[in-house]
């Protein structure tokens, strides 16, 4: 063992949410798993909920096992983890244990088209990893087992840094920055002095505010229903804010931009008017981003669309690097996150979070479950 370098002590087993019925989690013994090349095993320090955990409880996609639903098939899910690496897999110099470390979630196959091309989130073969039909594919808590746990396993390309005066409930969050981040770069990377408009004030859209004012956004407009969060939106950079409950945001949307509309959208409500509503508040030859869906499809006006040039792009999850550009801005405290991370419960009490996440109890914004420390062999 190299001087300095940590060792820990792992157990048999961990213990383990995994998914039963439908709206079903259950405590569970499980066998910690081993990392095989280019993987390695992480300490599970804390974990926050997403509004997409709470869908796959409701109803199973977009996780998928085996071909098909997730529930009874003994999976974790969970994909907002930190934490720290206790054991490297073969060939693994990346890292070394004893780092910090922030996951995405996806690391695709490797050998699809889109993965070849950096897009693992659109991998080709999302969903292929069992039986004869295995392909690799990785998409920890959607299509392999996730962070609601002691330990997980991550391949090395999933991996960021986290730097030692971040806290763990602040590096829950830099997966939800990478979103954003991912946005902005495929509406074509957000250029300084550009106005840019944020609709829906959850956390993506909060931190679609923080990374956009980071890199130089003006003005930085958020649209939502809740007074709230469009405070705490001011707090992250929003140099305006409108609730559309009090205010029609489509008129002054353009009037804060000059007469015109936003340079550029990102639209992170999931509402059934967001689209159309969109088409009315950006600047022809604008450019909108889809980081959230409505429940069910919805009429659009394309004309409107076409006929004032507008581009639309929709994007999921944090792809193409776009988490470690986002976290190299919280490490330099562009902005500061922390007031997102609301509530934090333990391991053991993961039900009672998951209730506090979908019902907003006390004003959550992102719910945290945290593990206790993993101290390293004496």
């Amino acid at each position: 063992m190299a001087k300095n370098e940590k060792k820990y002590t792992i157990p048999k087993t961990m213990k383990a949410w995994v998914l039963g019925n439908k709206e079903e989690v259950k405590l569970v013994e499980k066998p910690v798993p081993h990392p095989g090349p280019a993987e390695v095993l992480i300490h599970v320090d804390a974990v926050a909920i997403c509004g997409t955990d709470i869908e796959i409880l409701e109803r199973g996609l977009p996780a998928m096992v085996e071909g098909g639903l997730p529930f009874n098939k003994n999976l974790t899910i969970g994909h907002e983890y930190m934490g720290t690496v206790v054991e490297l897999g073969p060939g693994v110099d990346e890292f070394k244990v004893g780092d910090r470390v922030a996951v995405e979630v996806h690391a695709g196959c490797g050998r699809c088209e889109r993965c070849r091309e950096g897009m693992y989130t659109s991998c080709l073969n999302y969903g292929m990893n069992y039986g004869d039909k295995n392909k690799g594919h990785r998409a920890n808590g959607f299509t392999t087992d996730g962070g609601f746990a002691e330990f997980a396993i991550n391949h090395i390309n999933t991996l960021v840094h986290v730097p030692d005066d971040m806290t763990d409930e602040e590096a829950t969050l830099i997966v939800t920055a990478g979103t954003a981040m991912y946005g902005i770069d495929v509406l074509g990377g957000l250029i300084a002095g550009k106005s840019l408009l944020v609709m829906g004030p959850g956390p993506i859209g909060l931190m679609a505010v923080a990374v956009g004012k980071a890199l130089g956004a003006d003005p930085v407009i958020l649209t939502g229903t809740r007074d709230e969060r469009l405070e705490l939106g001011k707090k992250l950079g929003a140099d305006y804010v409108i609730n559309i409950r009090k205010e029609d945001p489509i008129p002054k949307v353009k009037e804060l931009c000059g007469g015109y509309g936003a340079h550029y959208i990102m639209e992170c409500s999931g509402a059934v008017t967001a689209l159309n509503d969109a088409s009315k508040m950006i600047r022809r030859g604008g450019r909108i981003c889809l980081a959230a869906f409505p429940p069910e499809p919805v009429m659009v006006d394309v004309p409107a669309l076409v006929r004032n040039n507008i581009y639309i792009f929709g994007i999921r999850g944090e792809g193409q690097s776009a988490t470690h550009r986002a976290a190299s801005l919280m490490a330099q405290k562009k902005f500061n996150a922390k007031p997102l991370a609301t509530h934090t419960f333990p391991l053991e009490e993961l039900p009672t979070a998951i209730k506090y996440a979908r019902e907003r109890i006390e004003g959550a914004i992102k719910v945290v479950v945290k593990n206790k420390k993993l101290e390293p062999a004496s």
